[in-house]
C-alpha cells in the first residue's frame, strides 16, 4: 500500500495546522502583508496590483491600518453668531428683573380699583381725579408765580422763587426720564387725564408723586406749621401717591420711584439755593416791576 506522503515535522501533507491557519486571529492577515509586500518587490511585478492586493487585506478591511491616502477628518460646523445664540443660563439678575416686573405688574392690577366706573372701587373714582388735580403741575405752577407777584418781603420771595426753582427742575428731570424710560401706561388706565402733553402718554416715573414728595418736603422745611398740619402734608402726599395705583394712571414701581426722585430733588434744591447773595440778578429783574 502506497504510504501518505508527511512533511517534516511527520505531519500527512494536505492537512492544516490550526496555529498555522490564515485566521486573523493567528496572524494570517500578518502572512498576507508579507506575501503582498514580496510580490511587489519581485521582478516585472506591477505596483499598481500589488497596492490593491494590499489594500484588500483583512486587516485592512478592518479598519486597523488606514491607508496614507485615506480623505481627510471632516470640517468642524460653523460658529452661530453671538446675537443669534439663546441663553440656556440666564444670571441670576435677570431672573430677578423679571420677578419684580411680573410681581409688580399683577399688584398694580390689583391695587387699581378705580381703574373705571365698573371697577370695585368705581364710585370712588371722582375723589381720586380731584386729588391727581391738586399734585398736577400746571396749578402748582400758577399759584406760585400769583404768591410770588403778590409778596411784599425778601424772605416770602426767596421761599417762593425757590418752589419754583423747584416745580420747573421736576418737570425736566420727569420729562427726560419717560422720554428716555418709554414705559406705557398700565393696559386698564384710561386717559382722561387733566392737561397732558405727548411725555404723559409715558408712564415711569409718575411726575405726581415726585412733585407731592418734593413739595411736601419743601413746606416741611420752610413753612412753620403745627402738628396736625404736618401730618397732613405727608398725608396728601402719600394718598396722592396711592391714588396714581388706584387709577390705574402707573405701575407701583413708578410710584415708589416718583417717591424717592422727589425726595431726591429737594436735595438738589436745597444745595443750589436761590438768595440774593447767590442770585441777586434774579430778585433784582423780579422787584423792579
Amino acid at each position: 500500500m502506497q504510504s501518505t506522503r508527511r512533511n517534516t515535522e511527520g505531519r500527512p501533507l494536505g492537512t492544516c495546522d490550526p496555529s498555522s491557519s490564515g485566521s486573523p486571529a493567528h496572524g494570517g492577515g500578518s502572512r498576507f502583508e508579507f506575501q503582498s509586500l514580496l510580490s511587489s518587490r519581485a521582478p516585472g511585478a506591477d505596483p499598481t496590483s500589488a497596492r490593491l492586493r494590499a489594500s484588500e487585506s483583512p486587516v485592512h478591511r478592518r479598519g486597523s491600518f488606514p491607508l496614507a491616502g485615506a480623505g481627510s477628518s471632516p470640517a468642524p460646523p460653523p460658529q452661530v453668531p453671538e446675537e443669534d445664540r439663546i441663553d440656556l443660563n440666564p444670571s441670576f439678575l435677570g431672573i430677578a428683573l423679571r420677578s419684580l416686573l411680573a410681581i409688580d405688574l399683577w399688584l398694580s392690577k390689583k391695587l387699581g380699583v378705580c381703574a373705571g366706573e365698573s371697577s370695585s372701587w368705581g364710585s370712588m373714582r371722582p375723589l381720586m381725579k380731584l386729588l391727581e388735580i391738586s399734585g398736577h403741575g400746571i396749578p402748582w405752577l400758577l399759584g406760585t408765580l400769583y404768591c410770588l407777584s403778590r409778596s411784599d418781603s425778601w424772605a416770602g420771595r426767596e421761599v417762593l422763587m425757590n418752589l419754583l426753582f423747584a416745580l420747573l427742575l421736576d418737570l425736566l428731570l420727569v420729562s427726560l426720564i419717560k422720554g428716555l424710560v418709554r414705559r406705557r401706561r398700565p393696559a386698564h388706565n384710561q386717559m382722561d387725564m387733566f392737561f397732558t402733553v405727548s411725555v404723559d402718554k409715558y408712564s415711569f416715573p409718575s411726575g405726581h408723586t415726585t412733585r407731592a414728595a418734593l413739595v411736601s418736603r419743601f413746606i416741611l422745611n420752610h413753612l412753620v406749621l403745627a402738628i396736625p398740619l404736618r401730618v397732613l402734608v405727608v398725608l396728601w402726599a402719600f394718598i396722592l401717591g396711592l391714588s396714581r395705583v388706584m387709577l390705574g394712571r402707573h405701575n407701583v414701581t413708578d410710584v415708589a420711584f416718583g417717591f424717592f426722585l422727589g425726595y431726591m430733588q429737594y436735595s438738589i434744591v436745597d444745595y443750589c439755593w436761590l438768595s440774593p447773595h447767590t442770585a441777586p440778578v434774579l430778585f433784582v429783574l423780579w422787584n423792579q416791576p
